[in-house]
Protein backbone atom coordinates (compact mmCIF):
# COMPACT_ATOMS: atom_id res chain seq x y z
CA UNK A 1 0.00 0.00 0.00
CA UNK A 2 1.09 3.58 -0.48
CA UNK A 3 0.64 4.89 3.03
CA UNK A 4 3.05 4.46 5.93
CA UNK A 5 1.67 3.38 9.28
CA UNK A 6 1.06 6.67 11.16
CA UNK A 7 3.50 6.10 13.99
CA UNK A 8 3.23 9.68 15.20
CA UNK A 9 0.81 12.58 14.65
CA UNK A 10 3.39 14.21 12.37
CA UNK A 11 3.67 11.26 9.98
CA UNK A 12 2.15 12.30 6.64
CA UNK A 13 -0.04 10.12 4.46
CA UNK A 14 1.19 9.55 0.91
CA UNK A 15 -1.62 10.64 -1.42
CA UNK A 16 -2.54 8.49 -4.42
CA UNK A 17 -2.62 11.72 -6.42
CA UNK A 18 1.21 11.74 -6.24
CA UNK A 19 1.30 8.58 -8.35
CA UNK A 20 -1.49 9.68 -10.70
CA UNK A 21 0.44 12.88 -11.39
CA UNK A 22 3.62 10.95 -12.19
CA UNK A 23 1.69 8.60 -14.46
CA UNK A 24 0.16 11.61 -16.24
CA UNK A 25 3.56 13.24 -16.66
CA UNK A 26 4.97 10.05 -18.14
CA UNK A 27 2.05 9.46 -20.52
CA UNK A 28 2.39 13.02 -21.85
CA UNK A 29 5.91 12.18 -23.05
CA UNK A 30 4.87 9.01 -24.89
CA UNK A 31 2.69 8.03 -27.88
CA UNK A 32 -0.70 6.39 -28.24
CA UNK A 33 -0.36 2.65 -28.79
CA UNK A 34 2.53 2.32 -26.36
CA UNK A 35 2.16 0.53 -23.02
CA UNK A 36 4.72 0.94 -20.24
CA UNK A 37 5.44 -2.26 -18.31
CA UNK A 38 7.47 -2.05 -15.10
CA UNK A 39 8.50 -4.98 -12.94
CA UNK A 40 8.79 -4.35 -9.22
CA UNK A 41 11.51 -5.74 -7.00
CA UNK A 42 11.77 -9.30 -5.71
CA UNK A 43 12.59 -10.75 -2.31
CA UNK A 44 16.30 -11.56 -1.94
CA UNK A 45 17.40 -14.37 0.43
CA UNK A 46 20.51 -14.35 2.60
CA UNK A 47 22.74 -16.54 0.45
CA UNK A 48 21.49 -20.17 0.72
CA UNK A 49 19.13 -19.69 3.67
CA UNK A 50 15.36 -19.20 3.99
CA UNK A 51 15.93 -15.81 5.68
CA UNK A 52 15.37 -12.79 3.44
CA UNK A 53 16.66 -9.24 3.42
CA UNK A 54 14.01 -6.74 4.53
CA UNK A 55 12.40 -5.82 1.22
CA UNK A 56 12.81 -2.34 -0.21
CA UNK A 57 11.05 -1.46 -3.46
CA UNK A 58 13.12 -0.13 -6.33
CA UNK A 59 12.80 3.55 -7.19
CA UNK A 60 11.04 3.56 -10.56
CA UNK A 61 8.25 1.29 -9.29
CA UNK A 62 7.84 3.43 -6.18
CA UNK A 63 7.68 6.56 -8.37
CA UNK A 64 4.93 5.20 -10.61
CA UNK A 65 2.59 3.57 -8.05
CA UNK A 66 4.15 3.43 -4.57
CA UNK A 67 3.57 -0.31 -4.02
CA UNK A 68 6.14 -1.50 -1.49
CA UNK A 69 5.59 -5.24 -1.73
CA UNK A 70 7.66 -7.70 -3.80
CA UNK A 71 6.61 -9.54 -6.95
CA UNK A 72 4.30 -6.91 -8.50
CA UNK A 73 4.01 -5.56 -12.06
CA UNK A 74 2.61 -2.27 -13.36
CA UNK A 75 1.33 -1.29 -16.81
CA UNK A 76 0.38 2.16 -18.09
CA UNK A 77 -1.74 2.28 -21.25
CA UNK A 78 -0.69 5.54 -22.91
CA UNK A 79 -3.76 5.56 -25.20
CA UNK A 80 -6.24 5.67 -22.31
CA UNK A 81 -4.08 6.83 -19.41
CA UNK A 82 -5.28 3.83 -17.40
CA UNK A 83 -2.93 2.28 -14.86
CA UNK A 84 -3.00 -1.47 -14.25
CA UNK A 85 -1.45 -3.21 -11.24
CA UNK A 86 -0.67 -6.92 -11.24
CA UNK A 87 -0.45 -8.58 -7.83
CA UNK A 88 0.87 -12.01 -6.84
CA UNK A 89 -1.71 -14.54 -5.74
CA UNK A 90 -1.21 -15.50 -2.08
CA UNK A 91 -2.69 -18.84 -1.12
CA UNK A 92 -4.51 -19.40 2.15
CA UNK A 93 -1.54 -21.46 3.35
CA UNK A 94 0.87 -18.59 2.66
CA UNK A 95 -1.51 -16.13 4.29
CA UNK A 96 -0.93 -18.09 7.49
CA UNK A 97 2.70 -16.88 7.36
CA UNK A 98 2.40 -13.56 5.54
CA UNK A 99 -1.03 -12.34 6.60
CA UNK A 100 -3.91 -11.25 4.42
CA UNK A 101 -2.77 -9.08 1.49
CA UNK A 102 -4.32 -5.69 0.71
CA UNK A 103 -7.57 -5.89 -1.26
CA UNK A 104 -7.87 -4.76 -4.86
CA UNK A 105 -9.90 -1.78 -3.60
CA UNK A 106 -7.05 -0.89 -1.24
CA UNK A 107 -4.65 -0.67 -4.17
CA UNK A 108 -7.09 1.37 -6.28
CA UNK A 109 -7.58 3.78 -3.39
CA UNK A 110 -3.98 4.18 -2.26
CA UNK A 111 -1.73 3.57 -5.26
CA UNK A 112 -3.25 5.56 -8.08
CA UNK A 113 -4.20 2.55 -10.22
CA UNK A 114 -7.42 2.03 -12.16
CA UNK A 115 -7.51 -1.74 -12.50
CA UNK A 116 -5.98 -4.58 -10.48
CA UNK A 117 -5.32 -8.11 -11.71
CA UNK A 118 -3.27 -11.11 -10.66
CA UNK A 119 0.23 -11.49 -12.11
CA UNK A 120 -0.79 -14.70 -13.86
CA UNK A 121 -3.22 -12.60 -15.94
CA UNK A 122 -0.55 -10.14 -17.13
CA UNK A 123 -0.08 -11.56 -20.62
CA UNK A 124 -3.82 -11.97 -21.18
CA UNK A 125 -4.63 -8.40 -20.09
CA UNK A 126 -1.88 -6.93 -22.28
CA UNK A 127 -3.10 -8.91 -25.30
CA UNK A 128 -6.60 -7.52 -24.71
CA UNK A 129 -5.19 -3.96 -24.71
CA UNK A 130 -3.60 -4.59 -28.13
CA UNK A 131 -0.41 -2.51 -27.73
CA UNK A 132 1.68 -1.53 -30.72
CA UNK A 133 4.75 -1.87 -28.51
CA UNK A 134 5.60 -2.53 -24.88
CA UNK A 135 8.07 -0.05 -23.39
CA UNK A 136 10.44 -1.73 -20.94
CA UNK A 137 12.92 -0.10 -18.56
CA UNK A 138 16.53 -0.63 -19.59
CA UNK A 139 19.40 1.73 -18.82
CA UNK A 140 22.58 2.25 -16.84
CA UNK A 141 22.66 4.16 -13.55
CA UNK A 142 25.37 6.79 -14.02
CA UNK A 143 26.40 6.50 -10.33
CA UNK A 144 26.39 2.77 -9.69
CA UNK A 145 27.10 1.75 -13.32
CA UNK A 146 24.51 -0.99 -12.77
CA UNK A 147 22.01 -1.77 -15.55
CA UNK A 148 18.35 -1.95 -14.60
CA UNK A 149 16.95 -5.46 -14.23
CA UNK A 150 15.48 -6.77 -17.49
CA UNK A 151 11.68 -7.03 -17.30
CA UNK A 152 10.38 -10.55 -17.81
CA UNK A 153 6.99 -12.25 -17.58
CA UNK A 154 5.51 -15.41 -19.04
CA UNK A 155 4.45 -14.66 -22.63
CA UNK A 156 6.55 -11.54 -23.20
CA UNK A 157 7.80 -12.94 -26.51
CA UNK A 158 4.29 -12.54 -27.93
CA UNK A 159 4.75 -8.75 -27.96
CA UNK A 160 6.88 -6.23 -29.78
CA UNK A 161 9.07 -4.61 -27.11
CA UNK A 162 11.33 -1.57 -26.94
CA UNK A 163 14.01 -1.13 -24.28
CA UNK A 164 15.43 2.24 -25.37
CA UNK A 165 12.57 4.77 -25.34
CA UNK A 166 11.46 4.62 -21.70
CA UNK A 167 14.61 4.95 -19.59
CA UNK A 168 15.76 8.49 -20.53
CA UNK A 169 12.21 9.85 -20.36
CA UNK A 170 11.18 8.44 -16.98
CA UNK A 171 14.63 9.18 -15.52
CA UNK A 172 14.42 12.82 -16.55
CA UNK A 173 10.97 13.07 -15.01
CA UNK A 174 12.33 11.72 -11.72
CA UNK A 175 14.88 14.57 -11.62
CA UNK A 176 12.10 17.15 -11.27
CA UNK A 177 9.98 16.66 -8.17
CA UNK A 178 6.28 17.46 -8.00
CA UNK A 179 4.93 19.57 -5.12
CA UNK A 180 3.63 16.42 -3.40
CA UNK A 181 7.05 14.78 -3.68
CA UNK A 182 8.72 17.90 -2.29
CA UNK A 183 6.37 17.76 0.70
CA UNK A 184 7.57 14.22 1.49
CA UNK A 185 11.20 15.22 0.98
CA UNK A 186 10.80 18.20 3.31
CA UNK A 187 9.31 15.87 5.90
CA UNK A 188 12.08 13.27 5.82
CA UNK A 189 14.71 16.02 5.88
CA UNK A 190 13.06 17.59 8.94
CA UNK A 191 12.92 14.25 10.74
CA UNK A 192 16.56 13.54 9.87
CA UNK A 193 17.65 17.02 10.95
CA UNK A 194 15.89 16.65 14.30
CA UNK A 195 17.50 13.22 14.72
CA UNK A 196 20.96 14.73 14.11
CA UNK A 197 20.26 17.27 16.87
CA UNK A 198 19.43 14.44 19.27
CA UNK A 199 22.70 12.72 18.31
CA UNK A 200 24.73 15.87 18.98
CA UNK A 201 23.10 16.28 22.40
CA UNK A 202 23.92 12.65 23.21
CA UNK A 203 27.49 12.41 21.88
CA UNK A 204 30.43 12.66 24.25
CA UNK A 205 33.90 11.14 24.62
CA UNK A 206 33.86 7.54 25.82
CA UNK A 207 30.91 6.41 23.70
CA UNK A 208 31.18 4.09 20.73
CA UNK A 209 30.30 5.51 17.34
CA UNK A 210 27.49 2.97 16.92
CA UNK A 211 25.82 4.22 20.10
CA UNK A 212 25.40 7.59 18.40
CA UNK A 213 24.14 5.85 15.27
CA UNK A 214 21.52 4.05 17.36
CA UNK A 215 20.14 7.37 18.63
CA UNK A 216 19.62 8.48 15.05
CA UNK A 217 17.95 5.23 14.00
CA UNK A 218 15.68 5.25 17.04
CA UNK A 219 14.52 8.84 16.57
CA UNK A 220 13.84 8.48 12.83
CA UNK A 221 11.72 5.38 13.40
CA UNK A 222 10.07 6.17 16.73
CA UNK A 223 9.31 9.84 16.07
CA UNK A 224 9.32 10.00 12.29
CA UNK A 225 7.88 6.70 11.11
CA UNK A 226 11.00 5.95 9.04
CA UNK A 227 11.52 2.21 9.18
CA UNK A 228 14.54 2.51 6.90
CA UNK A 229 17.49 4.83 6.55
CA UNK A 230 18.44 5.96 3.06
CA UNK A 231 21.93 4.42 3.24
CA UNK A 232 24.29 2.85 5.75
CA UNK A 233 25.00 5.41 8.46
CA UNK A 234 28.48 6.97 8.37
CA UNK A 235 29.38 7.69 12.02
CA UNK A 236 33.07 8.42 12.18
CA UNK A 237 35.27 10.14 14.71
CA UNK A 238 38.90 11.20 14.74
CA UNK A 239 40.99 9.88 11.85
CA UNK A 240 38.09 7.71 10.65
CA UNK A 241 36.48 10.83 9.19
CA UNK A 242 39.02 10.64 6.37
CA UNK A 243 37.32 7.41 5.19
CA UNK A 244 34.60 8.75 2.92
CA UNK A 245 32.29 5.72 3.06
CA UNK A 246 33.07 4.67 6.62
CA UNK A 247 30.45 2.51 8.32
CA UNK A 248 30.72 -0.49 6.01
CA UNK A 249 31.21 -4.07 7.17
CA UNK A 250 34.93 -3.48 7.62
CA UNK A 251 34.40 -0.27 9.62
CA UNK A 252 31.12 -0.84 11.52
CA UNK A 253 31.00 2.48 13.39
CA UNK A 254 32.74 0.81 16.32
CA UNK A 255 35.58 3.13 17.37
CA UNK A 256 35.53 4.65 20.84
CA UNK A 257 35.08 8.41 20.56
CA UNK A 258 37.97 10.16 22.25
CA UNK A 259 38.32 13.57 23.84
CA UNK A 260 39.62 15.94 21.17
CA UNK A 261 38.06 14.01 18.24
CA UNK A 262 35.99 15.64 15.55
CA UNK A 263 32.86 13.68 14.74
CA UNK A 264 31.56 13.46 11.17
CA UNK A 265 28.08 11.93 11.15
CA UNK A 266 26.48 11.39 7.73
CA UNK A 267 22.97 9.94 8.18
CA UNK A 268 19.59 10.28 6.49
CA UNK A 269 16.18 8.75 7.00
CA UNK A 270 13.92 7.29 4.33
CA UNK A 271 10.17 7.83 4.28
CA UNK A 272 7.82 6.35 1.66
CA UNK A 273 10.95 5.64 -0.36
CA UNK A 274 12.14 9.28 -0.33
CA UNK A 275 15.61 9.91 1.04
CA UNK A 276 17.38 12.50 3.16
CA UNK A 277 21.18 12.87 3.24
CA UNK A 278 22.59 15.13 5.96
CA UNK A 279 26.08 15.44 7.43
CA UNK A 280 26.99 17.23 10.65
CA UNK A 281 30.56 17.68 11.87
CA UNK A 282 31.31 18.79 15.43
CA UNK A 283 33.85 18.35 18.25
CA UNK A 284 33.00 15.39 20.45
CA UNK A 285 33.61 17.35 23.65
CA UNK A 286 31.58 20.35 22.48
CA UNK A 287 34.50 22.79 22.13
CA UNK A 288 36.49 23.51 18.96
CA UNK A 289 40.27 23.58 19.07
CA UNK A 290 41.92 26.19 16.88
CA UNK A 291 42.75 23.55 14.25
CA UNK A 292 39.22 22.18 14.28
CA UNK A 293 37.76 25.66 13.96
CA UNK A 294 40.00 26.49 11.00
CA UNK A 295 38.91 23.44 9.02
CA UNK A 296 35.26 23.65 10.02
CA UNK A 297 34.97 27.33 9.11
CA UNK A 298 36.70 26.70 5.75
CA UNK A 299 34.08 24.08 4.90
CA UNK A 300 31.27 26.24 6.27
CA UNK A 301 32.38 29.16 4.08
CA UNK A 302 32.29 26.87 1.04
CA UNK A 303 28.83 25.64 1.98
CA UNK A 304 27.55 29.18 2.56
CA UNK A 305 28.71 30.53 -0.79
CA UNK A 306 26.89 27.76 -2.63
CA UNK A 307 23.75 28.32 -0.56
CA UNK A 308 23.85 31.96 -1.57
CA UNK A 309 24.59 31.48 -5.26
CA UNK A 310 22.87 28.23 -6.25
CA UNK A 311 19.73 29.04 -8.24
CA UNK A 312 18.05 28.06 -11.53
CA UNK A 313 20.38 28.67 -14.46
CA UNK A 314 23.62 28.07 -12.54
CA UNK A 315 25.93 25.25 -13.66
CA UNK A 316 26.70 22.72 -10.93
CA UNK A 317 30.32 22.38 -12.01
CA UNK A 318 30.76 26.12 -11.46
CA UNK A 319 29.34 25.76 -7.94
CA UNK A 320 31.78 22.92 -7.21
CA UNK A 321 34.78 24.99 -8.30
CA UNK A 322 33.49 28.06 -6.44
CA UNK A 323 33.20 26.07 -3.21
CA UNK A 324 36.72 24.68 -3.70
CA UNK A 325 38.18 28.17 -4.18
CA UNK A 326 36.48 29.57 -1.09
CA UNK A 327 37.73 26.67 1.03
CA UNK A 328 41.30 27.05 -0.22
CA UNK A 329 41.18 30.81 0.40
CA UNK A 330 40.15 30.22 4.00
CA UNK A 331 42.86 27.62 4.58
CA UNK A 332 45.43 30.00 3.06
CA UNK A 333 44.41 32.71 5.49
CA UNK A 334 44.88 30.14 8.27
CA UNK A 335 48.45 29.42 7.03
CA UNK A 336 47.79 25.77 6.20
CA UNK A 337 48.24 26.55 2.49
CA UNK A 338 50.69 28.92 0.82
CA UNK A 339 50.46 30.75 -2.49
CA UNK A 340 47.95 31.77 -5.14
CA UNK A 341 44.58 29.98 -4.96
CA UNK A 342 44.12 29.85 -8.75
CA UNK A 343 47.49 28.15 -9.12
CA UNK A 344 46.48 25.73 -6.36
CA UNK A 345 43.37 24.88 -8.37
CA UNK A 346 45.46 24.31 -11.48
CA UNK A 347 47.74 21.99 -9.49
CA UNK A 348 44.77 20.01 -8.13
CA UNK A 349 45.16 20.88 -4.45
CA UNK A 350 41.37 21.16 -4.23
CA UNK A 351 40.99 17.53 -5.32
CA UNK A 352 43.44 16.35 -2.66
CA UNK A 353 41.53 18.00 0.17
CA UNK A 354 38.07 17.28 -1.30
CA UNK A 355 38.28 14.28 -3.62
CA UNK A 356 34.50 13.98 -4.09
CA UNK A 357 31.99 16.15 -5.89
CA UNK A 358 30.08 19.01 -4.28
CA UNK A 359 26.82 17.06 -4.15
CA UNK A 360 24.32 14.88 -5.95
CA UNK A 361 20.69 14.70 -6.96
CA UNK A 362 18.49 13.16 -4.27
CA UNK A 363 14.99 11.72 -4.26
CA UNK A 364 13.88 8.10 -4.32
CA UNK A 365 17.54 7.10 -4.31
CA UNK A 366 20.06 8.82 -2.10
CA UNK A 367 22.26 9.26 -5.18
CA UNK A 368 19.29 9.89 -7.41
CA UNK A 369 19.07 9.12 -11.10
CA UNK A 370 19.53 11.60 -13.95
CA UNK A 371 23.01 12.94 -13.29
CA UNK A 372 24.31 12.16 -16.77
CA UNK A 373 21.60 11.62 -19.39
CA UNK A 374 22.35 11.96 -23.14
CA UNK A 375 21.06 15.56 -23.33
CA UNK A 376 23.04 16.67 -20.24
CA UNK A 377 26.59 17.99 -19.94
CA UNK A 378 28.99 15.04 -19.99
CA UNK A 379 30.99 13.88 -17.01
CA UNK A 380 34.02 16.19 -16.56
CA UNK A 381 37.50 14.88 -17.23
CA UNK A 382 39.77 13.82 -14.33
CA UNK A 383 40.30 15.00 -11.67
CA UNK A 384 36.70 16.33 -11.70
CA UNK A 385 35.18 13.08 -12.96
CA UNK A 386 33.88 12.21 -9.48
CA UNK A 387 31.13 14.83 -9.76
CA UNK A 388 27.84 12.94 -9.79
CA UNK A 389 26.29 15.52 -12.12
CA UNK A 390 27.39 18.55 -14.13
CA UNK A 391 23.88 19.75 -14.97
CA UNK A 392 22.43 23.23 -14.91
CA UNK A 393 20.31 23.75 -11.81
CA UNK A 394 16.60 24.05 -12.51
CA UNK A 395 13.50 24.54 -10.39
CA UNK A 396 12.13 21.27 -9.05
CA UNK A 397 15.50 19.58 -8.66
CA UNK A 398 16.64 18.47 -5.23
CA UNK A 399 20.38 18.32 -4.66
CA UNK A 400 22.81 17.99 -1.78
CA UNK A 401 25.35 20.69 -1.00
CA UNK A 402 28.20 18.88 0.76
CA UNK A 403 31.65 20.47 0.66
CA UNK A 404 34.30 18.72 2.73
CA UNK A 405 37.93 18.91 3.74
CA UNK A 406 39.75 15.66 4.50
CA UNK A 407 43.27 14.78 5.49
CA UNK A 408 43.75 11.47 3.70
CA UNK A 409 47.29 10.47 4.53
CA UNK A 410 48.24 8.67 1.27
CA UNK A 411 46.98 11.60 -0.82
CA UNK A 412 48.84 14.13 1.31
CA UNK A 413 52.08 12.14 1.30
CA UNK A 414 51.90 11.84 -2.47
CA UNK A 415 51.28 15.59 -2.78
CA UNK A 416 54.17 16.44 -0.47
CA UNK A 417 56.43 14.34 -2.69
CA UNK A 418 55.14 15.99 -5.87
CA UNK A 419 57.24 19.00 -6.92
CA UNK A 420 54.19 20.57 -8.59
CA UNK A 421 52.11 20.44 -5.39
CA UNK A 422 54.30 20.34 -2.29
CA UNK A 423 55.11 24.05 -2.13
CA UNK A 424 51.44 24.92 -1.69
CA UNK A 425 51.41 23.25 1.73
CA UNK A 426 52.81 24.60 4.96
CA UNK A 427 54.74 21.37 5.54
CA UNK A 428 55.12 21.63 9.31
CA UNK A 429 51.47 22.51 9.79
CA UNK A 430 49.89 20.00 7.39
CA UNK A 431 51.70 17.07 8.99
CA UNK A 432 49.97 17.58 12.29
CA UNK A 433 46.66 17.05 10.49
CA UNK A 434 47.58 13.56 9.23
CA UNK A 435 45.40 11.95 11.93
CA UNK A 436 42.79 14.73 12.05
CA UNK A 437 40.20 12.99 9.86
CA UNK A 438 37.99 15.52 8.15
CA UNK A 439 34.96 17.78 8.10
CA UNK A 440 31.89 17.67 5.87
CA UNK A 441 28.75 19.81 6.05
CA UNK A 442 25.82 18.54 3.98
CA UNK A 443 22.39 20.00 3.38
CA UNK A 444 19.53 18.97 1.08
CA UNK A 445 18.21 21.80 -1.08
Amino acid sequence: MATDCPLSPRTPKVPSSLFKENQKRLASQLKSGQIVVLQGGEDIPYYNTDVEYLFRQEGYFTWICGVRLPGYYFALDVSTGKAHLFVPYISEENQMWMGKPPTFDDFRKNNGVDEVHYVKELCKVLQHLKPEVLLLLMGINSDSKVTTKETYFEGIKKFKVDSEILFPIITELRVFKTPEEITLLRYVCKVSSDAHKQVMLYTKPGLREYQCESVFLDFCYREGGCRYVAYTCVCCSGSNAAILHYGDAGHPNSKCIENGDMCLFDMGGSYAGYAADITCSFPANGKFTDDQRLVYEAVLAARDVVMREAKPGVMWLDMHLKANRVMLEHLTKGNMLVGDVEKMMEAGINCILQPHGLGHLIGLDVHDVGGYLPHCPPRPKPPLNRLRTARMLQAGMMITIEPGCYFIKPLLERALANPDQKDFFNDAMIRRFFEFGGVRIEDDV
